[in-house]
């Protein structure tokens, strides 16, 4: 690890300020992520700002029924609040779903957010990996691939995001403020996270500069019905190889309304919107959940051993919004 500058920003602003004097500076939240990358050379910053103590660790319902989180909020602290655990318990299970105790009590909400891929090629600098140095191609094409993308990849690049908060978040339209020394500004996450094409190094929309300073949820009645379910290779603490978040509104059998997003598929969490249109207005029944999900799964591209995420997906699908809608008819 070569010598880095530390300062500690007082206010959002100052955070700024500092980022903008040195361009090769990065933000610190909990460094559950980005010290890991600093330890392996991934990343290399001159100077780090701790944003830790900023006060952006609130988490308050808006008088329209949406909810606010603080880009410093802990994720323990979010997956333990009581009205987001009532409110959006997806989101609550999501979080839980993506880490040790001690991680949660360290990470945040903004650094989740920016967390970067799993990938063992983008971590291993005797590897090429576009992501890490464009241009330099992607070995995992031809090489280890079987927790890789199968929706929305390029020749470019076929590396997950590896966020459970994010897939969560992404069912329920969040938005991202964030401040910039020209002022705020905001996101919606369908816009937050840039798609791989040939620019797999770009990983997000944010303006350079950017501080993330927080996360609206607008209100979704629907999210007080949903659920996080996510499938990994061993039952201790690992990253997910297929997930789902999930809500649903069935009345009298028919689907009113449904919010699916998909984790580990992609670079991204996929909004599945094909499997929704899919489903509004048709039964509520397993057939049709299959179906649904096929729909979506269409534009599928596997590689040679990671065809396994198609039928995974379709079956978390099936299986998620059974259990929801027959919760719904009791």
């Amino acid at each position: 690890m070569r010598e880095f500058g530390y300062e500690r920003a007082v206010d959002v602003s100052g955070a700024v300020a500092l980022l903008g004097a040195a361009p090769e500076a990065r933000f610190l939240g909990g460094g559950t992520n980005l010290i890991d990358l600093m330890k392996s050379g991934v990343e290399r910053p001159a100077l780090l700002i701790d944003v830790r103590e900023l006060p952006l660790d609130g988490i308050e319902f808006t008088q329209d029924g949406g909810v606010r989180i603080g880009a410093t909020v802990t994720n323990s602290d979010l997956a333990a609040h009581p009205d987001v655990r009532r409110h959006y318990p997806a989101l609550a299970q999501a979080v839980l779903a993506g880490a040790s105790g001690q991680l949660r009590n360290m990470a945040t909400v903004g650094g989740n957010l920016l967390q970067r891929t799993r990938c063992g090629y983008f971590t291993d600098l005797s590897k090429p990996c576009n992501k890490r140095a464009p241009g330099s191609g992607c070995p995992a094409l031809a090489g280890e691939h079987h927790n890789h993308a199968i929706l929305g990849a390029s020749e470019h690049c076929v590396a997950t995001h590896p966020s459970d908060m994010a897939v969560a978040l992404t069912a329920f339209d969040a938005v991202i403020a964030y401040e910039t020394a020209d002022g705020p500004g905001e996101l919606p996450i369908a816009e937050f996270y840039s798609p791989v094409g040939d620019t797999p190094h770009i990983e997000t929309a944010l303006p350079s500069g950017a501080l993330i300073t927080g996360v609206t949820l607008p209100p979704a009645p629907v999210a007080a019905d949903s659920r996080y379910r996510k499938v990994r290779e061993r039952a201790s603490y690992a990253f997910a190889i297929g997930s789902i978040a999930a809500a649903l509104d069935v009345r009298d059998g028919v689907v009113r309304e449904v919010r699916l997003a998909f984790g580990a598929v992609a670079s991204r969490p996929w909004r599945a919107r094909t499997a929704e249109r899919a489903l509004i207005g048709g039964p509520a029944s397993a057939e049709a959940f299959a179906a649904a999900a096929d729909a979506e799964l269409e534009a599928a591209e596997a590689l040679p051993e990671n065809g396994y995420k198609v039928t995974l997906t379709r079956n978390l699908v099936v299986a998620v919004l059974t259990e929801l809608s027959e919760g719904a008819t009791r």
